[in-house]
């Protein structure tokens, strides 16, 4: 009986940790020998039980929904089938194939920036982050099974010649804004999502970009020394699919007709689309669904398992739609800072990252010339766990020493809810959410 526990521990761990072959890089890989890797390093670390614990969690999950599934009658079921279509003629006339969406992802950027920088690891397999978590691999580590989201001491394992370079935001924001100028060139008011990705609408610009002379029409892209990866598609959703299509160095463009989006989605994996994450997965594949074409055979049954805003993107995705918009600069909802860190105990220390944090911050929202209501703490401590609190403030704030004042009043809340033991943690971000209007 404890062997059978152990198993199905070891297989629910794997199910969040395991190679995944798909990626760029990992194509037929010993997909076996690293798994077994991977536990065995893994195995009685902090990593190891909050990674069981998490996957105990969604379990839990999965059969309270089987046991509401066992329960739903035919007649629900065709009540709910009548409202799914109901939704999916409103959604199908609301599609809009005119606009070519862009969305570029700078392939693993971070070690990108570090290798032109020392070209002697170009040959070699590298990561940056550290021994407790990688931020991206080069290629030559990729062959091996390191990735990101994966602890260091799990990549040396995998690769013992694996080089890791800490993490240097600071180098990384200034390349980042030497892209984002190219990006404006293209589309003024591109959304970047992080320092290495953004969505562009090519519309405008393929328009005035016919009555070009030709020797004027061929542009930025081509002399930039990192590899990006345009995804190219009629909305945001799909882009972002056709991004990581053609990994390491191409792009790939969709057609702008329903028969190509549908045919593109047909066999597409659920995980492959932005907003199904590792859990959603789990509890989609218990429902037999595993594929976006699936999604739409079993859109009557999700449609009562599942909450409005869960099934209503489930059915979008499954017809292949998704935002045309892109909101401009002044729309962005919210903004954040981050670092990752072996692990940071002292209170001092952590008052002083926490202050640091809003100095970015605050320097951000400043270049976008924004104000925030709400100030959000996010916390993950050596077990892995992740902590989330929050402060709406009567007026919006901008400055660092208004946003450093709430930060610091949620970390110390924090502290002192672990006191009389220390507050142990390897990341804090300190995300923003401004108000609805432009600041003044």
């Amino acid at each position: 009986m404890e062997n059978g526990v152990a198993s199905t521990k070891e297989e629910g761990f794997l199910s969040r940790m395991a190679l995944n072959d798909n990626k760029a890089g990992m194509e037929g890989l010993d997909r076996d020998k690293i798994n077994k890797i991977i536990m065995e390093t893994s195995k009685g670390s902090k990593f190891y039980e909050n990674e069981l614990k998490r996957d105990q969690q969604v379990n839990q999950r999965i059969t309270k929904m089987m046991l509401q599934k066992a329960r739903i009658t035919e007649q629900q079921l065709k009540k709910a089938q009548a409202q799914v279509e109901k939704v999916s003629t409103a959604l199908e006339k609301s599609r809009d194939l005119s606009r070519v969406i862009v969305h570029v992802d700078m392939d693993a950027f971070y070690a990108a920036v570090e290798m032109r920088d020392c070209p002697e690891l170009k040959d070699k397999p590298m990561a940056v982050g550290s021994m407790s978590m990688l931020s991206t691999s080069n290629y030559h580590a990729r062959k091996y099974g390191v990735r990101a989201a994966m602890p260091g001491f799990i990549a040396k394992k995998l690769c013992p010649s694996l080089v890791i370079v800490p993490l240097n935001f600071d180098k990384y924001r200034a390349v980042s804004n030497e892209i984002r100028e190219i990006f404006a060139d293209y589309d003024p008011n591109f959304q970047p999502m992080s320092l290495d990705e953004a969505y562009l609408d090519f519309t405008d610009h393929l328009e005035q970009r016919q009555h070009w002379p030709e020797s004027t029409r061929t542009h930025h892209f081509r002399p930039m020394i990192f590899s990006n990866l345009p995804g190219i598609a009629p909305n945001m959703m799909l882009a972002k699919v056709c991004s990581d299509k053609n990994k390491p160095n191409g792009q790939y463009r969709l057609p702008s007709t329903r028969e190509a989006v549908m045919d593109f989605i047909q066999n597409l994996p659920v995980r492959k689309v932005c907003g199904i994450g590792k859990v959603s997965e789990k509890m989609l594949n218990a429902l037999g669904i595993s594929t976006c074409s699936h999604l739409g055979q079993q859109m009557a049954l999700l449609s009562l398992l599942f909450s409005e805003t869960a099934w209503h993107h489930f059915l979008e995705v499954s017809l292949g739609l998704g935002s045309t918009y892109i909101p401009r600069h002044e729309e962005r909802k919210s903004m954040s800072t981050e670092r990752t860190f072996k692990e940071l105990s002292k209170v001092e220390e952590q008052l002083s990252l926490c202050r640091e944090l809003c100095e970015d911050l605050a320097e951000d929202m400043k270049k976008e010339g924004l104000k925030g209501k709400t100030v959000t703490l996010k916390l993950k401590n050596v077990n892995f766990e992740v902590k989330t609190r929050a402060m709406t403030l009567p007026c919006a704030v901008a400055t660092v020493d208004e946003i450093f004042a709430v930060a610091k009043d949620l970390l110390k809340t924090e502290i002192e809810n672990e006191s009389p033991q220390p507050l142990r943690l390897r990341l804090m971000e300190t995300p923003e959410t401004r108000r609805p209007s432009l600041a003044e």
